[in-house]
């Protein structure tokens, strides 16, 4: 059995650790490379820094931070935001990064994943997936709809930091980047970012049985409970968070110990 991975996140904005709400009204947490080391010494299995404006604003992602958070890690870690070809790509993991997130490039141009995938190794490429529900009274032909508690609904890949709606349908966008030839699928729910109030289980179900790759589930950590749970009942491959890490509420290792005790199985430090 694969263990369970827990991993921080540092969304990174003008080069500081940022979090925010629904990718609105964001505030500074500290320098990414300090809380990457913190991280690891407290028992995170990775790391993921994400440049949220990097793609908005059409610029390069900001490699000296890059640099700087890689140097103070040992654990695998990823780097996304404002990947734009295979040279940027290149650029990154030259950089100190282990797998690049792509995510509006990868909508815009979907080759990307392929050529990154047989140049790089589909192990260090990963897509990344900003979902957010569409509420609908009836079932679509294009879509796939899940009936949720809530009502029908189906998730829309959003681009450019949550900013632009695609029309893409969620699950079969995943199940094209697998195709493509890309190795996890780094999925955010933009409905329950920054609410701590659990993360979207139907959403990262619905995904992780839809596709046949690692599904990496972000977006409303708040508990110790709602992470055993997007693990279990959600199907996920590993647990992203970035509040209950900056804010001190919970170490990774405390995190691990919770899981084990409920019969996951993590890797303990």
């Amino acid at each position: 059995m694969l263990a369970k991975r827990i991993i921080p996140c540092l969304d990174v904005k003008d080069g500081k650790v940022v979090k925010g709400v629904q990718f609105k009204n964001l505030r500074v947490e500290g320098d990414p490379a300090k809380l990457a080391a913190i991280y690891e010494d407290e028992g995170a299995d990775e790391i993921v820094l994400l440049d949220i404006t990097a793609s908005y604003e059409k610029r390069e992602i900001l490699l000296d931070v890059v640099e700087r958070t890689a140097d103070m890690l040992s654990i695998p870690f990823t780097v996304g935001g404002g990947i734009r070809s295979l040279s940027d790509i290149q650029k990154i993991l030259c950089s100190g990064a282990d797998k690049v997130s792509i995510n509006t490039a990868a909508v815009r141009k979907p080759v990307i994943i392929k050529q990154a995938s047989e140049v790089f190794g589909s192990q260090c490429v990963v897509v990344a997936i900003d979902a957010k529900r569409t509420w609908i009274g009836n079932a679509l032909p294009d879509k796939t709809v899940v009936n949720t508690p809530e009502g029908l609904c189906w998730w829309e890949v959003y681009v450019e930091g949550g900013r632009i709606p695609t029309k893409l349908d969620t699950v079969l966008w995943a199940r094209t980047a697998e195709k493509l030839g890309a190795g996890e699928i780094l999925l955010t729910s933009m409905d329950y970012d920054g609410m701590q109030s659990g993360y979207d289980i139907a959403l990262t179900r619905t995904v992780s049985e839809n596709a046949n790759l690692p599904i990496i589930a972000s977006g409303g950590a708040g508990n110790l409970d709602q992470i055993f749970k997007v693990l279990t009942e959600g199907k996920a491959d590993a647990a992203l968070a970035a509040s209950i890490f900056h804010r001190s509420q919970y170490s990774a290792q405390k995190v691990k110990e919770y899981l084990a005790k409920k019969g996951v199985c993590v890797r303990l430090i």
